[in-house]
């Protein structure tokens, strides 16, 4: 259980982001650390400790820790063309396990550029990829029902990068709905968070609705990548 139970981001989270951007200077990160650490850092720590406990209750296979979930606010630069040395926004995720090794899970992203919730199958793997496809081949009622499911709560896969024609291996599927999805190299919804909710416990019921809604969906995706995942000494 966390040690402090999340009441919402500080009012300052997203100005010091914003202001972070603009200035993309470590010395001004370390005279402006505390606001950073009694802002943002501090609540997020209780949001993923909040957040887990909460979920592992109503039985939602989500879960979080402080060292395992959060992703860093220092850019990795080295092989980077843009130099700036800090993300803008802050984030993290929730898994089966507890870690960011784990297939799908509950991401969430907090910046002054737009805040959100996101889950499914994120350009995964060659080998994971095609096992999904190939489930979603033998299984294409269930598929699409969960997909419709998803429509219905205002919930639609991104295809911002998709193939132009089915990937090889596919050319005896006939059905136009199926070869649509084939094209898809990624299967994630995901739901923006007002900016009002970030400052309130608001924030946990939100999440809880948003778990609630994808669970179906990413167990259809566990179902056809976890066998891959044995086979790689990550259960």
């Amino acid at each position: 259980m966390s040690e402090c139970e999340f009441e919402g981001f500080g009012t300052e989270a997203l100005p010091f982001l914003k202001a972070l951007g603009f200035h993309q200077d470590r010395d001004w990160f370390h005279d402006n650390k505390a606001l950073y650490e009694s802002q943002l850092r501090r609540p997020l720590i209780a949001l993923v400790e909040t957040i887990s406990h909460r979920f592992e209750q109503k039985g939602l296979p989500f879960r979080g820790a402080r060292k395992s979930s959060l992703f860093r606010i220092n850019r990795d630069i080295r092989f980077a063309k843009e130099k700036h040395p800090y993300n803008t926004h802050v984030s993290g995720v929730l898994t089966r396990d507890g870690t960011k090794k784990d297939t799908g899970g509950l991401y969430f992203q907090i910046g002054p550029e737009g805040s959100f919730m996101a889950s499914g199958l994120w350009y995964p793997q060659g080998t994971k990829l095609r096992a999904f496809r190939e489930l979603m081949i033998e299984r294409a009622e269930e598929f699409f029902t969960l997909e419709d499911d998803l429509k219905s709560n205002g919930l639609k896969f991104g295809t911002e990068s998709k193939l132009t024609r089915p990937p090889n291996g596919f050319k005896h599927v006939h059905d136009e709905r199926l070869i649509e999805r084939l094209k898809y190299k990624s299967f994630v919804v995901s739901q923006p968070l007002d900016e009002e909710t970030l400052y309130s416990s608001k924030l946990l019921d939100e999440m809880e609705d948003f778990a609630r809604i994808v669970v179906p969906f990413m167990q259809f995706v566990w179902r056809a990548t976890d066998p891959l995942r044995e086979e790689d000494g990550n259960a």
